[in-house]
């Protein structure tokens, strides 16, 4: 089989998808705190942002010292990741996109773990939206000309999306085995001591639901071991038949939900989801909706191929026409 029978071209409306929320997520960061918060001085470190070697491109640093300045440059991060969200000319706002994340992970004094997961995944992004040719990131894949130019940004775009997945395994491998070495995971209580927490425990409004479940054996244990068998299955979500990794994904949506519904981890949650999206849906797929009158060709949660080769759709209908040429003369029975 020819290697352009096989191809799929990445640039669907599931990548998309995965740019929005990581860029969403990123800008939520800067409009919802203030330059006093995101660069305010650290104990052994010094002043943020910090500017020296390479972390001296950070775009922060042509204001460092001035909160009127940092604050400018907050709003002109927060614009392109909005434009970036949009979906508007994935080949034109991939770079900057890529750049104002480097610029926060490197420059602000709190990031955490997803400010290191929306820059990997903004990085990475990069190939497959320099090889978009679309308008929008939303609109139907492109049709698969065979050109050696599209070949050549599919398989760099592919390639790109396939490194994607593997750093997501790896990263929620990481996340459940390093806790199975502690006693508070592997006894089931470790939920009771962070939902005692002043900083991590569970707002007031959300307290009256989770301190009775934590209170309890049953439920303090389902809520410990719960979070270890969903990280595990993501980590091996590309072994499993695509079918239960629709329930991976939706189990971790729904594990990155709690997580920000109950700590506050609103950024952490959106670059997450941004990377289950790449990891557990079909690569080349694209989700279609329903039409006006209702109908549709495929159900509104199905994926198919991005664009099937022409080769494949010609061969398809010689196969229909010899069908039909073979099949019996119904009208010669009739009387």
């Amino acid at each position: 089989m020819s290697t352009d029978r096989m191809l799929r071209l990445p640039w669907t409306n599931v990548y998309g998808l995965a740019r929005t929320l990581a860029a969403l997520g990123t800008a939520g960061t800067l409009i919802f705190s203030s330059a006093e918060t995101l660069f305010r001085p650290v104990a052994t470190l010094g002043d943020y942002p910090p500017c020296d070697g390479a972390l001296s491109a950070s775009a922060f640093c042509a204001a460092k010292g001035s909160y009127s300045g940092l604050t400018w440059i907050m709003y002109g991060c927060v614009a392109v990741l909005l434009i970036a969200a949009s979906g508007w000319r994935p080949r034109l706002t991939a770079l900057p996109h890529a750049y104002v994340n480097y610029s926060v992970f490197s420059g602000i004094a709190i990031n955490d773990g997803g400010d290191q997961v929306a820059l990997i995944l903004s990085v990475l992004f990069v190939l497959p939206s320099l090889g978009d040719p679309r308008r929008w990131h939303w609109n139907e894949p492109p049709a698969f000309t065979g050109a050696r130019g599209q070949r050549v940004w599919a398989l760099l775009g592919l390639s790109s999306l396939v490194m994607l997945r593997l750093q997501m395994s790896v990263i929620y491998f990481q996340a459940a085995v390093a806790k199975l070495p502690h006693a508070e995971w592997a006894d089931g209580t470790a939920m009771w001591y962070w939902a005692q927490d002043l900083n991590f425990g569970a707002a007031p409004w959300l307290s009256w639901l989770i301190d009775p479940i934590v209170a309890t054996s049953v439920g303090v244990a389902l809520m410990t071991w719960g979070p270890l068998v969903i990280e595990l299955t993501l980590a091996v979500a590309l072994l499993l038949p695509q079918r239960y990794r629709y329930w991976a994904m939706w189990s971790g949506f729904f594990f990155h939900l709690c997580i920000a519904s109950v700590m506050g981890l609103w950024s952490f949650a959106l670059a997450m989801a941004a990377g289950i999206t790449v990891l557990c849906m079909p690569l080349g797929s694209h989700i279609r909706r329903c039409t006006k009158d209702g109908r549709q060709t495929e159900p509104e949660t199905a994926v198919k191929p991005a664009a099937a080769p022409q080769a494949d759709r010609a061969e398809q209908t010689q196969q229909k026409e010899q069908s039909e040429a073979s099949a019996p003369d119904k009208t010669a029975a009739l009387p």
